[in-house]
């Protein structure tokens, strides 16, 4: 067996290897339109198309705004202060025998109030009298001896000078004799006794004395309060009017009537810390109410305001370029009006604004809205409403009114 090496295969022809290329290439592509088709058709075809967005309407609460008169009135805290004080003190010295009153009295200006041992004065007073009469005595026979030039003239004009001085001692012992009674100088009431009967007293100029009762005029009182300076044109304007300025005191116990009485007396100057001026009103008192150092609440009005368009004051908007409100319209969108507040009450606010009376403005819901959307009105019990004036709220100090009815 003879050994044959094997035969060489025969060469592939020169263009199949060109054709597989291109295969690949044309395969490759397809695959890569599949994938950017597919791609496409669930990114855009299959997607789920937006929907429109709804306009919703804000829920809100309106009022209406109205022309009427305003007052003008100013709320604030007044002192009630005696009309005067006084301290009673022993004018002569001595032991302190009896008091005529007891503490908390109601006395009358000459009343007897307390009597000091008179005696030692008595004493005094009639050696004083007496002395006055033998040199009253001397000076007229001194008189008649000089008319008749009996007697030098320097003789008679030694006992007129001593007749002179005899009387002025027998006066200020009879004042000293006075003194022991001592007195109430006003109408007023009594505190209580500060030294009691039995104790010794000493004159008022002397080291030492003190008070024996002190005694407060309280009628009529006054009520001293301060308004801020702001309000001085209107406090000068009201006070040449006629009825000038009347403050009145509001009392809240039960069946009582609120107290008016005009305002007498306003300070000269503004106060620097506090920038108000001061103002006092005097009462009556006939009942006898008003205690000094009482706290009361004063109502001063200032002025009015004729036709004034009033909105409530829940209606107010305060943003950076000031003062608005949101008004509806009749297509119920919603319109913002700038606002400049002439007076704020508490409860409603006079305002100048291009708003028309019967105009809706919004009092509740206006942190929802925005100028131009639209806004559903809601109706019910809470609604704000202008049915009446406003209550007694003040733009410093005391609560006001709050929102009332319901508007339509």
């Amino acid at each position: 067996m003879t050994y044959q090496p094997p035969r060489p295969q025969a060469a592939a022809p020169a263009t199949e290897a060109p054709r597989r290329s291109w295969r690949g290439l044309v395969m490759g592509g397809a695959a890569l339109v599949l994938v950017l088709g597919g791609y496409w058709y669930f990114t855009h075809e299959s997607a789920p198309r937006p929907v429109a967005r709804r306009e919703t309407a804000a829920p809100v609460r309106v009022a209406r705004a109205e022309r009427r008169d305003m007052a003008v009135v100013e709320h604030t805290i007044g002192t009630v202060i005696a009309n005067s004080t006084v301290q009673v003190t022993a004018r002569v010295q001595g032991q302190l025998q009896a008091a005529y009153f007891k503490e908390g009295d109601m006395v009358k200006k000459g009343q007897l109030l307390f009597q000091i041992d008179p005696r030692p004065y008595q004493a005094v007073y009639d050696n004083a009298e007496a002395a006055m009469v033998n040199a009253k005595n001397n000076a007229e026979r001194s008189a008649n001896l000089l008319r008749q030039n009996a007697t030098a003239a320097q003789t008679d004009d030694n006992n007129q000078a001593a007749y002179q001085i005899a009387r002025a001692n027998a006066e200020a012992a009879r004042l000293n004799l006075e003194f022991t009674r001592i007195t109430s100088p006003v109408n007023g009431k009594t505190g209580p006794i500060l030294v009691q009967p039995g104790n010794q007293v000493t004159a008022s100029a002397s080291v030492g004395a003190s008070a024996l009762v002190n005694i407060t005029e309280i009628q009529p009182i006054k009520v001293s309060f301060s308004l801020p300076q702001a309000d001085l044109p209107r406090i000068q304007a009201r006070a040449h009017m006629p009825g000038g300025l009347t403050a009145q005191i509001v009392l809240h116990d039960a069946g009582g009537k609120d107290l008016r009485a005009p305002v007498d007396f306003i300070s000269n100057a503004v106060a620097g810390s506090s920038g108000t001026i001061e103002l006092r009103a005097d009462f009556p008192n006939q009942d006898a109410s008003l205690v000094p150092g009482q706290l009361v609440d004063v109502v001063v009005e200032l002025a009015n305001l004729p036709g004034a368009l009033v909105v409530p004051r829940e209606a107010l908007n305060t943003g950076p370029d000031g003062q608005f409100i949101y008004s509806v319209s009749q297509d119920m969108r919603v319109e913002q009006h700038t606002v400049k507040v002439l007076f704020d009450d508490g409860a409603f606010a006079a305002i100048s604004s291009d708003l028309h009376e019967g105009d809706h403005v919004i009092t509740d819901g206006s942190l929802r809205v925005i100028p131009g959307g639209k806004v559903t009105i809601v109706r019910g019990d809470g609604a704000a409403t202008l049915g009446g004036r406003g209550g007694r709220g003040g733009r410093r100090g005391g609560g006001g009114g709050g929102r009332r009815g319901e508007d339509g």
